[in-house]
């Protein structure tokens, strides 16, 4: 079962003119034109909708983990990267 809202617009004067030939030419209703409307306009929204965050290609040519640090947690590794950097 579809539900309907009840709503109220403000359209300015000239548009509203322009609309009501538009509907009859259509033999439409301005009812029906506001809806198709809308559909047109949330349909391309729904096309440029961004598809989320996507991380950038960053991968480095190498031997991957060293076998010195097979095992090690994170934050032993962390501190193997600060070595001798202050303190």
């Amino acid at each position: 079962m579809v539900s309907h809202m009840k709503t109220t617009i403000h359209i300015p004067d000239s548009l509203f003119n322009e609309a009501r030939k538009v509907a009859n030419q259509e033999k439409t209703t301005l009812k029906a034109l506001v809806e198709e409307g809308l559909r047109k306009v949330v349909a391309e929204h729904q096309d440029r909708k961004p598809e989320g965050f996507k991380l950038r290609q960053a991968a480095f040519k190498g031997q991957g983990l060293q076998p010195h640090l097979a095992g090690v947690t994170w934050d032993q590794i962390l501190d193997l990267s600060y070595e001798g950097r202050g303190g």
